[in-house]
């Protein structure tokens, strides 16, 4: 897929989601960067542990809302977008230029959108899919040939934003229970 993209300088800074000055943002950077000093593998090693590491809200039945980057650190679980807004803090804090992507998914009650990021490294942009594994879902690492969690067809989008869609803050700001909101109102379009 052909991605859409500004200048990569402009996918390094923080905003209120994407929280690259958190200080635990900002010690595990550190920590992930001191292990993988190339910038391919320490941006393997962040994606590693965010999907490792943090459950996907769904696969753990977690109602737990998380959004900042922060917030996920801290509760170690939330959903796709979450995780992605974690996983862009973490490598923007270590330099890797890294942008917010969405996925657009046939949900049971129509089309959801699905949160991945697109991180800059050898001149090209490439998304990485942090969701989550379990039986089915298989997202890897990959420079070139992408791994993502669910296939990619019709409904990929080829912009990768600097910051978090708007219709996905205000729908997980918007309630108390990611489960319900999974159930019932995840955003279709960014």
């Amino acid at each position: 897929m052909d991605l859409r993209a500004d200048d990569p300088a402009r996918y390094l800074g923080a905003d209120d989601i994407v929280e690259t000055d958190h200080p635990g943002v900002r010690a595990l950077a550190a920590e992930l960067r001191a292990a993988h000093p190339s910038d391919e593998a320490f941006a393997r090693a962040a994606f590693a542990w965010v999907r490792d590491r943090v459950q996907h809200s769904i696969d753990a039945q977690d109602p737990r809302v998380t959004l900042t980057a922060g917030e996920v650190l801290d509760a170690r679980v939330g959903l796709c977008y979450a995780k992605s807004h974690l996983l862009a803090a973490v490598t923007r804090a270590g330099g890797i230029p890294t942008g917010l992507c969405y996925q657009r998914l046939a949900g049971e009650n129509g089309p959801v959108l699905h949160g991945l990021v697109a991180v800059h490294l050898d001149g090209r942009w490439h998304r990485q899919d942090p969701r989550g594994n379990r039986p089915g879902v298989d997202a890897q690492f990959r420079l070139g040939e992408e791994q993502l969690a669910f296939p990619a067809g019709e409904g990929d989008l080829p912009e990768v934003h600097v910051s978090p869609s708007p219709a996905v803050v205000a729908a997980l700001r918007g309630t108390d229970d990611v489960l319900e909101l999974c159930r019932n109102g995840l955003p279709a379009a960014p």
